[in-house]
């Protein structure tokens, strides 16, 4: 049986997840299929992807996918011993912006892309709780092209099961409250042939 609890707004579009210690909830088809379709090419050409390397045990490694940090400047963002420094907003990051922050109620300062090429591009089990977030991260995620399972896992409830929330074409999930503190989450590989994926996660940089 699962943990979980699904409960939907009128028109089905959007999922409420009765989650303990978390407030996560998902909009399906939060931009329809043309927008995202033209959304997605553009961002593809249009972003400056670039390939970071962490250190492990000693050696040097690529990290698994593409990635960039767009936002306002003077806001640097730290995770995996990786800096990264904003570009400056483009008309489409600023579109998306200002359609989520009508539905989360805050205004992000910060975005960061990733550039999912393929089944083996992924991101392992982590949280988004850096200190410059604050003490409750507001995360808001978009998804564009290939959908991948969002994995979540409870900290110090082993009994809950794992979650697994598919994020689809145009697909809108936001996090916030308690949720960093007690759950984490990846994007895991697949030998699959599948298309790619971008994501973009809004946040609030506090420095």
């Amino acid at each position: 049986m699962s943990n979980q609890k699904l409960l939907f707004d009128e028109d089905n579009q959007k999922v409420v997840f009765d989650l303990p210690d978390a407030e996560i909830e998902l909009s399906n088809n939060f931009f329809s299929n043309e927008e995202s379709d033209e959304l997605f090419r553009s961002l593809i050409d249009s972003i400056k992807w670039q390939q970071d390397q962490i250190q492990f045990y000693g050696k040097t490694f690529n990290v698994p996918r593409l990635s960039a940090l767009y936002g306002d400047k003077n806001k640097p963002y730290s995770y995996s011993g990786i800096t990264m420094y904003p570009h400056e907003w483009t008309p489409d990051l600023l579109l998306i912006k200002q359609r989520i922050e009508e539905v989360a109620k805050v205004e992000f300062s910060t975005c960061l892309l990733n550039y999912y090429r393929d089944g083996m591009d992924s991101n392992d089990w982590h949280q988004d709780n850096e200190k410059e977030l604050g003490h409750n991260p507001v995360i808001a995620s978009m998804s564009f092209g290939e959908t991948r399972p969002f994995q979540l896992k409870h900290l110090h409830k082993p009994d809950l099961k794992k979650i697994d929330i598919p994020l689809s074409h145009g697909s809108f999930l936001l996090m916030q409250g308690k949720t960093q503190h007690f759950w984490k989450h990846k994007i895991p590989k697949t030998k699959k042939k599948i298309k790619p994926r971008i994501n973009l996660t809004f946040r609030i940089i506090k420095n």
